[in-house]
């Protein structure tokens, strides 16, 4: 009896280390980037610099009309951009985490509160060309797909057209 609990506990214990191989990882100074399965995977690096700790005060960062999806992602975690999609991350100082938004219907999307640096990644299709707006509807950045993970100062970022 003492022989089968010796090995359950050792494949116990094997078990356990696998999965802190798999759901561990390093934290990353910059976003590194995959391909996957119909889309791009954007690992997450920590908070930004100067970033103070979660705040009552502060606001979340919000699109109108809303995202397709939005998702919370933890420093040093990963998300897959799926294919068809324009992914931006800005940091959210109420939650303390990454904001992911997926920009999958065309639109220009106005945003509130993102601030400071960012990541996007462009898993669209179809050739399409998207734009992110200054205050006064000047053209910042004009970009088309290419599924490479860029960084990005949102501060003077008003609209997003993906499209």
């Amino acid at each position: 009896m003492s022989d089968k609990r010796s090995i359950i506990g050792l494949l116990g214990a094997l078990a356990v280390a696998l999965a802190a191989l798999f759901v561990a990882g390093p934290a990353q100074a910059a976003p590194q980037q995959g391909g996957a399965k119909g889309g791009h995977v954007l690992v997450l690096p920590a908070a930004p610099a100067g970033v103070t700790p979660k705040s009552a005060a502060a606001n979340s960062p919000t699109t109108s009309p809303t995202a397709s999806r939005v998702v919370h992602v933890a420093s040093g975690s990963s998300v897959n951009c799926t294919s068809g999609s324009l992914c931006t991350a800005v940091w959210d100082p109420t939650t303390g985490d990454w904001k992911v938004f997926f920009l999958y219907n065309c639109a220009r999307y106005s945003l509130s509160y993102w601030n400071g640096g960012g990541y996007y990644v462009d898993s669209q299709t179809g050739g399409v060309t998207s734009y992110f707006y200054g205050q006064s509807g000047n053209v910042l950045k004009r970009f088309t797909p290419d599924n490479t993970v860029y960084s990005y100062d949102w501060t003077p970022v008003w609209s997003i057209r993906n499209c």
